[in-house]
C-alpha cells in the first residue's frame, strides 16, 4: 500500500530536518592560520601574543563560536625569522587551506608576510605591527590595531617637556619598527623646541652599548629614549648605564613588559615605557580577560597578549557583522567598524591604518607598573627626577 501524499511530505520534511541538524553538528571549525615568534629574538612578545590568540579561541568557543561554528587556530613558530614567516603563510593558505589568517608579531614580520596575504586577497588583522610605512604601499587587506610606531615615545617626550627638560638623546635598533619610533620621537621633540643632542642607530644583535652610552653621557642629555624590538636590549642598556654611571633625569623605552622588572629588580625603578595596554584601563571585558589569562598561563598578561586577544575579538565581531568569511565583505566591514575591545579603541582610515589607539606610558614604581601618561588614564604621578645611580 502506497503512503498518502501528505504522509510522504511529512516524512521527507522530517528527514531533511534530521539531516540538516546532523550536518550542523558536524560542521568543521573556522580554521584561522597565523605564525608567532615562539622562539628567537621576539619570543617574549610572540609567546604572549600566541597565548592571546588561544585564549580568544577558548572564549569565543565557550559562547558558541562564530557563524555557528567553533574557531580553531593553527599557529606555526616563525622563529622570529622574516624569511621563514612568508613561507609559512603561503603554506597556511595553499596547503593547509585555512579559512582566514591573522598576523604575526611585529612590524618586521608583518612587512614580510603582507605580500603573501595580499596576493591571496586574505584579510589580515595585524595585532602588533605599528610602522606607518607598511600601510603606505597601497595594500588593501591589512589592518592595524596598535598605535602608530611614530607615537611610541611620544609620552616620554611630552612628560619631559612638561617637566622643563630641554636636552634629549634617542637611540634605536636598525629595524623597521624601532627606526619609525625613534624618528617619531626626534620629530616630536624638535616640534616642542627641545634640543636633540644625540640621535643614533645601532645594529640588530648589539650586546655592548658602552660606546653609545659614553656618547649619551658626553652629550649632557637629560632624557634618553630608546626603541628596539628585542626586549633584552632595554635590559642590557640599563645594566650598562648603571655600570658606566650614566645618569639621566628620564629614561624611557618603546615597550614595557614584566620581564624588564623581573630581570633588573631595583634597577628597573623610575624607568618609563610605552604600553599599548594595562589592566587598569577602563575597557569592556578587561577584568575577565586578565583573570582568565592569569589562571590559564600563570603569568600576568602583557600588552602583547592583550593585543593578540583584542585583535582576535575585533576579527570575530567583523565576521559576525559580515555574516560570511568572504574577504571582500570582511574588508569592507573592518574599514567601517568602530569598536572597543579589552585592548582599546579600534577605528581605521581607508588604508586600514589605526586612528583611535594612542597607548599609555608607565613608570616602574615599587616593582609595579604605574600608568603615568596620559593624565586621564594615570594611576600615579611620575616620580621625577630619576635619582643618580649613586643615590639609589
Amino acid at each position: 500500500m502506497k503512503p498518502k501524499p501528505i504522509l510522504f511530505i511529512i516524512i521527507v520534511v522530517i528527514a531533511v530536518i534530521i539531516v540538516t541538524t546532523f550536518n550542523r553538528g558536524e560542521e568543521p571549525p573556522v580554521r584561522i592560520g597565523a605564525t608567532m615568534s615562539q622562539t628567537g629574538a621576539y619570543s617574549t612578545q610572540g609567546v604572549a601574543a600566541r597565548n592571546g590568540y588561544l585564549l580568544c579561541q577558548e572564549h569565543i568557543n565557550e559562547k558558541g563560536g562564530v557563524l555557528g561554528r567553533k574557531i580553531e587556530f593553527l599557529i606555526y613558530d616563525d622563529r622570529s625569522d622574516s624569511g621563514l614567516a612568508p613561507e609559512l603563510y603561503e603554506k597556511l593558505i595553499t596547503e593547509d587551506k585555512v579559512d582566514a589568517v591573522m598576523g604575526p608579531y611585529g612590524s618586521t614580520l608583518t612587512e614580510a608576510v603582507a605580500p603573501v596575504t595580499e596576493k591571496h586577497s586574505m584579510v589580515q588583522i595585524s595585532p602588533l605591527a605599528a610602522t606607518t610605512s607598511i600601510w603606505e604601499q597601497g595594500r588593501e587587506y591589512l589592518f592595524m590595531v596598535l598605535p602608530p610606531a611614530e607615537l611610541f615615545l611620544t609620552g616620554l617626550v611630552e612628560m619631559a617637556y612638561d617637566k622643563g627638560l630641554t636636552k634629549i638623546a634617542v637611540i634605536h635598533e636598525d629595524e623597521l619598527f624601532p627606526s619609525a619610533a625613534g624618528s617619531g620621537a626626534v620629530e616630536h621633540a624638535r616640534e616642542k623646541g627641545m634640543d636633540v643632542v644625540l640621535y643614533e642607530t645601532y645594529p640588530t644583535g648589539t650586546t655592548d652599548f658602552t660606546h653609545l652610552l659614553a656618547r649619551v653621557k658626553e652629550s649632557g642629555a637629560e632624557v634618553l629614549g630608546m626603541a628596539a624590538s628585542p626586549l633584552d636590549d632595554f635590559i642590557t642598556v640599563v645594566r650598562q648605564m648603571k655600570e658606566l654611571d650614566v645618569n639621566v633625569k628620564m629614561f624611557g623605552t618603546s615597550g614595557a613588559v614584566q620581564q624588564f622588572q623581573d630581570e633588573l629588580g631595583e634597577a628597573a625603578e623610575y624607568a618609563y615605557g610605552l604600553s599599548a595596554w594595562e589592566p587598569s584601563l577602563p575597557y569592556p571585558g578587561i577584568d575577565e580577560f586578565t583573570e582568565s589569562y592569569r589562571e590559564k598561563f600563570n603569568i600576568e598578561p602583557s600588552f602583547h597578549a592583550a593585543g593578540g586577544y583584542g585583535s582576535c575579538m575585533i576579527f570575530m565581531e567583523a565576521i559576525e557583522r559580515a555574516g560570511t568569511l568572504d574577504s571582500e565583505i570582511l574588508r569592507d566591514k573592518l574599514l567601517e567598524l568602530e569598536t572597543n575591545t579589552i585592548f582599546s579603541h579600534y577605528a581605521v582610515d581607508e588604508r586600514g591604518y589605526q586612528t583611535a589607539n594612542t597607548g599609555v606610558f608607565i613608570q616602574w614604581q615599587d616593582g609595579e607598573k604605574a600608568v603615568v601618561w596620559p593624565e586621564e588614564f594615570a594611576t600615579a604621578e611620575p616620580r621625577f627626577p630619576t635619582p643618580r645611580w649613586s643615590e639609589r
